[in-house]
């Protein structure tokens, strides 16, 4: 039986979250969770951090106080920053609202400085995102990146949906030059019927030959499928052998279950949602047990029920070693800063540049112990996903473990699922034209 949960906030908190003048009781139901797999065995608790800072008080309670507020409960592992607002695809399911059909104005140069300092004054260890919009289309994109790594930040990817690294070889050499490590891909499968039906056109072509670009200049690439039920779901099998087949230049998957934020047809039905359990079930048999679901495991960062990974050796016949699972997992609680500490490096290791070792002596000349040591420092794989909420299946203490924060105009840090918020209207919490 499917897990769900109830919605039943107070009018005011209705009226916000879902942009109507709601009286009186609203009970719905959403779908969380679905499969075989318990709740109660993947969830691994934290400890909330104990050095807390915030940049806006507790007034209204959770969700309306991000900034962060003092009842957030980690740090920020990854910050998202939104460099502009323009994009050139005006795709079906979006986060940010983007589009072709209307034009923003970008912040400057100096304006991005001025929000990179401040949120490295907060968070100096964390990773940092730049996206959009489609940040590609901003022609000092170079200078973006240059800024962040004087700012001090050593791990800097772009979320692009790779048009125009597909065709401009150029920009990708100057991205790399200026530092930056790591290429968030779009990449929904391997067939332009799918590309058609969620971003409006044909783009299979284009997305392999941004892969093929990325590998070129030495960029980790991330593939990124957004899995929406009816449309893309048998692509899982498929995203994950076309990747292996590029690795190690392609780091890894990173699928993301569609949430009902931003842009998006219209309120979610339970066949509209897929959960991690459904995720995992569908890899396991897409791929012939190449991945079990036994080979995965929750976050030690987020919250438990957020986000699942798996790291995979490669090995030298490319059969796949899996290096973590489920049963590692247990009940004793977490620090969240622990967590947060190891993500952080985690995601900068595995999801950066590959590793390329100079070894001049022949396979036989070394024991298995070095060349599995060798070996699993140049041939990782990483398979990962998150679960977004949206105003249906929001959970407050999801929401107060996050640890990916998007960096709000104003420089305040505001979970990604709070910052994206948007209500049956499409009216957003956060984010504002």
């Amino acid at each position: 039986m499917p897990s769900k949960i109830r919605g039943g906030l107070c009018p005011l908190r209705r009226h916000r979250l879902f942009g109507k003048d709601l009286r009186g009781p609203r009970v719905f139901r959403t779908k969380t969770w679905q499969g075989r797999d318990s709740r109660q065995v993947w969830t691994k608790p934290k400890i909330p951090i104990e050095h807390r800072f915030h940049m806006t008080p507790e007034k209204d309670g959770c969700p309306f106080d991000c900034g962060l507020c003092p009842g957030h409960g980690q740090h920020t592992c990854t910050a998202v920053l939104e460099v502009t607002q323009n994009c050139n695809f005006h795709c079906a399911f979006c986060f940010a609202g983007s589009g072709s059909h209307q034009r923003f104005t970008d912040p400057s140069l100096d304006r991005i400085r001025s929000l990179l300092a401040s949120v490295y004054a907060v968070s100096p260890g964390c990773n940092l995102q730049i996206s959009g919009g489609e940040p590609t289309l901003r022609k000092d994109l170079p200078h973006i990146v240059a800024a962040a790594r004087k700012t001090g930040f050593e791990f800097i990817q772009l979320n692009t949906n790779g048009y125009l690294p597909a065709m401009d070889a150029g920009l990708l050499a100057s991205l790399k030059n200026e530092g930056l490590s790591s290429v968030f891909l779009q990449f929904d499968g391997v067939n332009d019927t799918v590309y058609q039906a969620l971003r409006g056109r044909p783009l299979w072509e284009m997305k392999q030959r941004a892969v093929l670009s990325c590998i070129e200049q030495g960029i980790g690439v991330i593939l990124v499928p957004t899995l929406v039920p009816g449309i893309n779901v048998d692509q899982i099998g498929p995203v994950l052998l076309f990747a292996l087949d590029h690795a190690p230049g392609v780091r890894g998957v990173h699928f993301q279950p569609v949430s009902h934020f931003g842009r998006h047809p219209g309120p979610p039905k339970d066949q509209d949602r897929i959960t991690i359990p459904e995720i995992l079930a569908e890899m396991e048999s897409q791929t012939q047990n190449k991945f079990r679901r036994r080979d995965f495991r929750p976050s030690s960062c987020e919250h438990a029920l957020c986000s699942f990974n798996g790291k995979f050796l490669i090995l030298e016949d490319g059969t796949l070693s899996p290096l973590m699972a489920l049963g590692a997992n247990c009940c004793t609680p977490v620090p969240a800063e622990q967590g947060a500490k190891q993500a952080k490096a985690s995601v900068a290791r595995q999801w950066g540049p590959p590793v390329t070792i100079q070894d001049s002596h022949p396979p036989g000349a070394k024991d298995g112990l070095d060349r599995f040591i060798q070996r699993s420092r140049t041939h990782m794989f990483s398979v990962s996903g998150m679960a977004f909420q949206d105003a249906w299946n929001l959970d407050l203490e999801r929401l107060k473990g996050c640890c990916i924060h998007s960096v709000a105009p104003d420089g305040r840090l505001i979970p990604f699922c709070a910052y994206n918020l948007t209500g049956e209207n499409h009216a957003g919490l956060y984010r504002k034209p």
